[in-house]
């Protein structure tokens, strides 16, 4: 079955072009939808839309991600991933408490909205501990506080960097990790494939120059990967997870998540097997003739 697929996009990375030639020699049309030259109308969808079997969420920015997705469910057309998914990935605090309340193995988190309560956070939490944005990714803004003195200095420039998000602090347990953690590309909860990013860095993530190595996961991560994306409502997922002494604990799960260098270090034909699963969820949806089904 030829499919038309649309393509929300702000940048063409790495990881689109991937997914572009894949759908594209399997005779797939592919309408690519730049966010950032179109407008959309609240009360119909443009006349480009009108065939789109289903639409690929790779914007760049969340504020994007977030209204353009919320367009598409209103539309009728199937997203993924669907806004609320997004709504729930995209924010660090909505990600915590949706993994905690799941009972899914997750670092301990404060949040406060004043620098003298995130003070009393960090305090309680001992040092060294972990300040994060709410909104963001590749691990920049992340901060590991290592005294007093430099919770005090950056509590103080967020508070004066002006946005409202940098007013919610957001303060984590500091979790002793054998100096990597592990990424999966995950759909539907299924592990599409897994790689460990291994750094002497504390951040280990690939964007700031982690080495990458394919992961075997165990029935463990594979269960927490599973309940990690259902929670979230399910869809493409990066799901991260760091090993401890007493197991696995999920940080996050990204709803726009990068994979090239997943594949780059696994045998697995990512962006292969990621068209797969579109294929089946499109087909599904018009199977149905309505919309793709949310489930929490």
């Amino acid at each position: 079955m030829t499919l038309q697929i649309g393509i929300l996009y702000s940048r063409i990375r790495k990881d689109e072009k991937l997914l572009l030639t894949e759908l594209r020699e399997r005779g797939h049309e592919v309408i690519k939808i730049d966010v950032r030259t179109q407008t959309f109308d609240i009360s119909e969808a443009a006349a480009e839309f009108a065939d789109l079997d289903i639409v690929v969420d790779r914007c760049l920015a969340t504020s994007r991600s977030l209204y353009a997705t919320q367009f598409f469910d209103a539309y009728g057309i199937p997203v993924v991933n669907s806004h609320e998914t997004a709504d729930v990935c995209a924010d660090k605090v909505k990600n915590s408490l949706a993994l905690e309340k799941a009972g899914v193995p997750t670092p301990k988190t404060k949040v406060a909205f004043t620098k003298e309560t995130a003070m009393e956070a960090i305090e309680e939490f001992g040092y060294p501990c972990v300040l994060k944005p709410v909104v963001g990714s590749w691990g920049r803004l992340m901060a590991k506080i290592d005294s007093p003195d430099a919770a005090e200095a950056i509590l103080e420039h967020k508070a004066t960097l002006g946005h409202y998000e940098h007013k919610v602090f957001y303060v984590q347990e500091f979790v002793e990790k054998p100096g990597r953690d592990i990424r999966v590309l995950a759909v539907d909860g299924e592990p599409v494939a897994a790689m460990v990013r291994s750094s002497d860095h504390w951040i280990t993530n690939a964007a700031k120059g982690a080495e990458t190595d394919v992961f075997e996961l165990d029935d463990e991560a594979k269960e927490l990967v599973q309940k990690s994306s259902d929670v979230v409502g399910g869809g493409l997922l990066g799901v991260d997870l760091m090993e401890t002494e007493n197991g696995y604990t999920v940080h996050e799960v990204n709803h726009t998540v990068e994979f090239k260098a997943l594949n780059d270090a696994v045998e697995t034909d990512v962006a292969g097997t990621v068209v797969d699963w579109l294929e089946e969820k499109a087909s599904e949806a018009d199977a149905s003739g309505t919309e793709l089904e949310v489930t929490f």
